[in-house]
Formats: C-alpha cells, structure tokens, sequence
C-alpha cells in the first residue's frame, strides 16, 4: 500500500477513534443529564405532595394539577397498597404495577425506582412514607415517564452518529489531501532521479520546502550529487591523463626501439661486414638503450610516486643537499657551464625525505644545464622564508615563454623552441613532473618564473612541518 494511503487510513483510524471515544462520552453525560433531570423533578414532586399531605389536607384540584405539570403523575396510598387517590387517570388501577411504595413503607425511608404507571413506561417513582393525621394515607408517589427522555437520546443518537460519520469521511479525505501535498515532492523528486544518469550528474532534486525534513533530505541528496559528480570528473580527468601519459609514453619508447631494431636490422644484414659500421651501430644501440632505460626509470618513479607518497622524513641541513646535486651537474656539464653554490648566512635545518629532495634538486640542476648555452651560468641557492625551506635553481638559458610556463610541470611536455635540443640529450619531459611530485609528497610546491632569452628560476618549496599523509 503507497505511503500515503497508509497515512490517510492511520489518521482516519485515530480521528474516528477519538470521535468515537468523545461521542460515547457526550451520550453517557447527556443521558445521565436527561435522566438525571427526570428523577429530580419527580422527587421535588413527591416531597412537596408529601409535605400537603402530611399536613392533614387533601389534595386540591388546582394543587393536583400544579403537581403534575411536566407529566409527573401523584399516587397517594394506604398502608396496604390501595390507592386512594392520584393524578393518573388514564391507567386502571389493577394494573399499576409499583414494588417502590412497599419499599418505602417497609424502610420508612423514602425510595426511588422504577415502576409501570404510564403507556410509555418504564416511570421513574419516587416515594415518601407519610402519617398524617385523621387519614389512612401511609405512603405519596411521584413519578414521570423516561419517553421524552429516551426520545430526545434517539434523536441525538442519530445527530451524533451521522456527525462522527461525517467527521470520519472528512478527516479520510483531510488525511489524504495532506497526505498528497506532504509527499507530492518525493514524486518530484523521483522523476528528477530517474533522469540522472552515470553519464549524467548535472541534475539535481527539485528543493520545495528546504525547511522540512523532506527538503533537508533533499538538500543533503543534491551535495551528495555534487560530491559523485565532481569525484566522476576527477575520475574522468585521471583516467584522460592515464590514457594521455600511456599514449605519449608509448610514442617516447617507441623512438628508441625503432632506433636500435633499425641499427640491429643492419648489422645482422650487412653492418658485421665493416668494422667501423659495426661500431658505430653498436655504440648507437647502447645510446638508444640508455635513453629507453632513463624513460623507463622515470615512469617507474612517477608510477611508485602516483601508488605510494610515503617519506623517510629526518632532520637534515637543505645546503648539503644542493652542494651535493651541485657538484653532480658540474660534472655532466663538463666544464661547458658554471655551475656555482651560493651558501646561505646560516644553515637551513629541515625535515625531510634527503634522497627524494636530492633527486628533485638534480633533477632542477639538470633540466638547468640541459636548456643553458654554453658558456652560460646555473646557480643553486637555498633558503628560508614564513616558515618556508626553499632550494632555487636559477640558470642563464634560453628561458620559457609565458604561456608555456603553466605545462612545464605536466608529463612528457617540452618547450618547442629546445624540444630537439632534449631529444638529443635523452629528455623525455618527465624530470619535472617528477620534481613536482616530491614537492608534493612533501606538503610543499615548485614555482617557475622565466623570461625568454633571459633564463629561468624554479623555486622548491618545503614547509617547516610534516605534511600530512
């Protein structure tokens, strides 16, 4: 059964109870009134014919019709039971039939009850015991009809049922109305979800009442809705950039397996016949397998710093790490560009990971030396600054335009103007990329500034801190 059909029979269920529960009670206290009303007269009747009789007088025409206005009959016996007089002539007297007078007679108190004076009995009596004197009246009845009583209660009976009724098939539809215009937005909010797709998360519940419950809900499903789509996108972008490095990293190896399967191809073919073609085949060979293994390295690296970013991290000075990738750059650069040290007035006492922050500053030495002219200059300094350890590497080369600075850092990107220059000394595009990942796993960042023909400065970044995992 739909929930709001359960809804409308719960509330017609409890309303009809409750009007079921306040009728009966308005019934039992209404007919406790009438009856109540009933009784009261007839004993207000009986006390006061009492009272005349009692006092040694007989009831007068105009005193017996004075007692019997409001349809209360007086009976007046002796002590054996006969009546002696009354107001009701309409009943023969053998057939009264009225147990209360022997009761009041024998207690000699006076008893109220039920007896069968009138057509439209039962009667409510009431009767009094007496001893006047120079009579042999011993007991005064007064009784009236419960009919006007009982009809009235017919009546409302009938009101009252057909109004609980009423009120029932009311608060059915009441409930239902309510209960439709309460959950009319889950039907919204039902045709909005099944228009939202995997391959579409732009749609979000309609909000009708953002107060209630069903709107906070609703509020709290539409966040949930941002957070997949914007987990999906970022998914989306991971799995372009994945399919993007698989392509290009094919395309870099696949260069050098050309390479060395062509100069293989002609030494098996012919290149054995001649010495000097022999060597310079295989000194090719051994080149294009050094390049494929350094391509192939730095995909490790990259591969093992995407799964895993966990560091050895201990205290250590920042300026022996550059003295030392400082004299590994000046060793490749072979006397063909300076490369200085420029030491800091103190020591830069850092945490943190010296293999991976050495490899990153080699890295920024390398790519330096790598785009400098020779003759030019490459100076690494460290420092601090705000809570900050910074390695700079500034070199004199042929800088970066300006709108190639933003994918410096990006896999396997060059800048055009020196991508033969890279090719030929073994770049793939990834040294970078990898320097920016140790920044990175380090809670810090690389920055680059360049000018073209005026060279360029990365900047490594590490906090003071231990970044969080």
């Amino acid at each position: 059964m739909p929930i709001r059909w359960r809804l409308t029979v719960f509330n017609a269920l409890v309303l009809g109870a409750v009007l079921l529960a306040l009728g009966l009670a308005l019934f039992l206290l209404s007919r406790g009134a009438l009856f109540s009303g009933i009784e009261e007269d007839a004993r207000d009747r009986a006390l006061a014919a009492a009272e005349t009789v009692e006092s040694g007088e007989d009831l007068a025409p105009d005193e017996a019709e004075r007692l019997s206005l409001g349809g209360i009959f007086v009976v007046i016996r002796d002590g054996q039971g006969q009546i002696l007089d009354q107001t009701v002539n309409s009943v023969p007297r053998q057939e009264i039939q009225d147990p209360v007078w022997s009761q009041a007679l024998e207690t000699g108190q006076p008893v109220g009850g039920t007896a069968s004076y009138s057509p439209s009995e039962p009667d409510y009596v009431y009767a009094v015991p007496v001893n006047p004197p120079e009579s042999s009246a011993r007991v005064v009845e007064a009784g009236r009809s419960y009919e006007s009583a009982t009809e009235t209660l017919e009546t409302f009976t009938v009101i009252l049922v057909g109004a609980i009724l009423a009120a029932v098939l009311l608060s059915v539809g009441g409930a239902y109305l309510l209960a439709r215009a309460a959950l009319s937005p889950v039907s919204a909010v039902a045709r909005t979800a099944r228009r939202i797709t995997e391959s579409d998360l732009s749609k979000r519940l309609p909000v009708v009442r953002p107060k209630d419950e069903l709107g906070l809900l609703t509020a709290t499903i539409n966040k949930l809705l941002g957070r997949l789509e914007a987990a999906f996108a970022r998914q989306e972008k991971a799995l372009s950039q994945q399919r993007r490095f698989a392509a290009d990293a094919s395309h870099e190896l696949r260069t050098p397996l050309t390479s060395i399967t062509g100069y293989a191809r002609m030494l098996r073919d012919w290149g054995l016949e001649d010495p000097k073609t022999a060597r310079e085949g295989i000194v090719a060979i051994l080149e294009e397998s050094e390049r494929m293994r350094g391509l192939v390295e730095s995909l490790l690296t990259l591969a093992r710093g995407d799964a895993d970013t966990s560091l050895e991290l201990a205290p250590g000075d920042l300026g022996a790490v550059a003295v030392d990738a400082a004299k590994t750059a000046r060793a490749a650069a072979d006397g063909k560009i300076a490369v200085e040290y420029s030491p800091p007035g103190k020591p830069v006492e850092v945490s943190f990971d010296q293999a991976r922050i050495r490899q990153a500053a080699v890295i920024l030495l390398d790519n330096a030396v790598k785009y400098t002219p020779e003759g030019g200059k490459v100076v690494v300094r460290v420092g601090q600054e705000n809570g900050w350890a910074t390695l700079e590497v500034s070199d004199t080369g042929i800088g970066i335009p300006e709108d190639e600075l933003p994918l410096v850092f990006k896999r396997f990107h060059r800048a055009d103007q020196a991508r033969t220059q890279s090719a030929s000394q073994g770049g793939a595009g990834l040294g970078l990329s990898i320097a920016r990942q140790i920044a990175e796993a380090h809670g810090g960042r690389i920055e680059a500034k360049s000018k073209p023909g005026e060279g360029s400065t990365f900047t490594l970044w590490i906090p003071w801190s231990k970044p969080t995992p």
